[in-house]
């Protein structure tokens, strides 16, 4: 499970894969290049700038 997200939503994330998963997520902040592939977030349409995932 992967999930790309904002600032904004980064907890709404978290929640969501502990909620999923019953495990703690691994957050990680994308890198430069990374969010230069036009990655948005999934719950809105603002760049990602966290991957949350199990």
């Amino acid at each position: 499970m992967k999930i790309y997200c904002c600032e904004e939503h980064v907890e709404l994330a978290l929640d969501v894969t502990v909620d999923e998963t019953e495990h703690f997520p691994v957050l990680e902040k994308l890198e430069k290049n990374e969010k230069n592939l036009s990655t948005t977030c999934e719950y809105c349409s603002n760049t990602a700038v966290y991957m949350v995932s199990n």
